[in-house]
């Protein structure tokens, strides 16, 4: 009766195993994909039960198999460094959420929710019309990252970006949507169900403000500063890449305008029809000579004139005068700067090489983008053409802005100093509008500090751009630096900058940018009256006596009111 029993107990767990096996055997094949094993497993079982653990061994190397696939491909789209969402997983959660937006309406832009990411549904915006479902792309690129980089380390680096990551994640609160990690200092916030553009600029304010919150890193309290562009679809693109890379253009601009947040439009498009045809015009401009330099006058308050800056002036043909804002952020986003500097600087030597043959020593200043002194050979081929000329160097200014400081530390550093070596003159131009090291600005080869017009053309009426201003003349003549106000237009200006010790003025009511006609003959009339150029130093290559025209005066273009 035991014997009985103890049969009964074993044939039951024989049965119980064999459930388990053949449990195992059609699960596995589902789960692997091994389902035309399916119907020889069934016939095993219905006649040799024994040999069903032998389907065990190719389950298990399947599996197996499938394992190393779904990683392979979570890899693939997974950001190394962050744990983030990568490009490439980006782009797929807004292809399928763009392909989700006109499911729930033929006619209109809203559309049903989009997906979360790469899988999973996201929930009602809770707008309706117009303002209905939409995709928001939100990109953000670390400002002064790079900087940041160079100082505390790589490593130092990689734990802030993590950082970032977390607290993007932590601040996310719209329903599916997904944080990336897309390259370097860039990530990207994907909005699948953004309701109005007033929304989606909420929601970037609210991300840039956690990330500007205080951060510690190996004892040191960062505040972290970025910019933001963004993008919707279906109103900016009708595919997840069009949307990415408007999103980037909106960022670049808000990067160069310093505005923090930009949402795309339509202008900023280097790709557009007009500002194809806008390139093009300005690319044969260039070819034929058809950009015009003008100079505009720096003046000491006891009436000398120290130098002049060489700014582009262009009449496009058919079209009339366009602001040099806008052609030459054109040329610097488009690869055409070196073309347009170099032009500049041809044409400003060669007017040098004419004035010292009439006895005039004034110094000459053109600006330079970070793209122009971060090019290879670039102080080479300065140096080159001041010999080329037979001008020497110290006539030659070259204006620099804060916003080298955030590229490339040693390149840039290696470069400025390579033209200071060659005895070319150097100034800090627009200062105040950037985020200058006190740091760096003191280990820069310039002589000169120009406070921007923004400040300047405020002073007056503003205590705080006031302030901003006598700050920046006290630092300067602390380092060493004369210092130059640009954007002066009226006499109560002009004494308060005097009374605050600023060295020179710039701006309209000193005189217009002029052609180079015009300015020589400004140059003449003020050397006959006595407030020309001052006398250079015995020992300068400069030191050329000056010599005034006895030709009759020529009275000077006044300031448009």
């Amino acid at each position: 009766m035991e014997r009985t029993s103890r049969l009964g107990r074993a044939a039951d767990q024989s049965e119980r195993v064999g459930q388990w096996l053949r449990a195992a055997v059609f699960t596995g094949a589902l789960v692997v994909g091994a389902a035309p094993l399916l119907p020889l497993a069934v016939l095993t079982i219905r006649h040799a039960p024994q040999l069903l653990p032998l389907f065990l061994v190719p389950l298990a190397v399947l599996y197996a198999a499938w394992r190393i696939a779904r990683q392979r491909v979570r890899d693939q789209e997974t950001d190394s460094l962050t744990g983030l969402a990568n490009r490439a997983a980006l782009l797929r959660a807004a292809r399928a959420a763009i392909a989700a937006e006109p499911s729930a309406a033929s006619a209109a832009p809203a559309g049903s929710s989009g997906p979360s990411g790469p899988s999973g549904p996201s929930g009602p915006s809770g707008s309706s019309g117009s303002s209905g479902s939409r995709v928001g792309l939100v990109l953000f690129d670390l400002d002064r990252f790079r900087s940041l980089n160079d100082t505390l380390g790589h490593a130092a680096g990689d734990r802030l970006l993590v950082q970032v990551g977390i607290r993007l994640c932590r601040a996310v609160r719209t329903p599916g949507a997904l944080v990336a990690r897309i390259s370097g200092d860039e990530f990207a916030v994907l909005l699948p169900d953004i309701g109005t553009d007033r929304e989606l600029t909420l929601t970037a304010r609210e991300l840039a403000a956690e990330l500007a919150a205080p951060v510690f890193l190996d004892g040191i309290q960062l505040v972290l500063e970025s910019s933001a562009g963004l993008a919707v679809s279906p109103d900016h693109a009708a595919d997840a890449e069009t949307l990415l890379r408007r999103a980037d253009i909106a960022m670049a601009h808000a990067q160069r305008s310093r505005s923090g947040i930009e949402m795309y439009q339509p202008e900023q498009d280097a790709d557009t029809p007009e500002r194809l045809g806008l390139l093009a015009d300005l690319r044969r401009a260039l070819d034929n000579g058809d950009v015009k330099i003008h100079y505009q006058p720096k003046v000491a308050f006891d009436g000398h004139v120290v130098g002049l800056e060489a700014l582009v002036r262009w009449d496009r043909v058919g079209r009339g005068p366009v602001s040099p804002e806008e052609f030459v952020g054109l040329a610097e986003s488009t690869g055409l700067m070196p073309q347009l500097t170099d032009y500049v600087l041809d044409a400003a030597v060669a007017q040098l090489a004419r004035w010292r043959a009439e006895g005039m020593t004034v110094q000459v200043a053109v600006n330079v983008s970070p793209r122009d002194v971060l090019r290879p050979g670039f102080a080479t081929s300065v140096a080159e053409r001041l010999a080329r000329h037979g001008v020497p160097a110290g006539a030659l200014q070259l204006e620099i802005t804060e916003r080298l400081l955030l590229e490339d530390g040693q390149l840039a550093a290696a470069t400025l100093e390579e033209l200071r070596r060659h005895g070319v003159g150097m100034s800090l131009d627009d200062f105040g509008t950037g985020y200058s090291s006190l740091v760096r600005l003191r280990r820069l080869p310039v002589g000169e500090l120009k406070i921007d017009r923004s400040f300047v053309s405020r002073m007056v009426a503003d205590d705080h751009d006031a302030a901003v201003v006598l700050c920046s003349v006290q630092l300067a003549h602390s380092l060493g630096l004369t210092v130059v106000a640009e954007g002066v237009e009226d006499d109560e200006t002009w004494e308060r900058l005097h009374d605050m010790g600023c060295d020179a003025v710039q701006g309209w009511l000193v005189s217009a940018a002029l052609p180079a006609d015009q300015a020589t003959a400004w140059l003449r009339v003020r050397n006959a009256a006595g407030t020309g150029l001052p006398a250079a130093p015995p020992a300068s290559p400069l030191a050329a006596p000056l010599v005034v025209q006895d030709e009759t005066p020529v009275q000077a273009p006044a300031p448009p009111p």
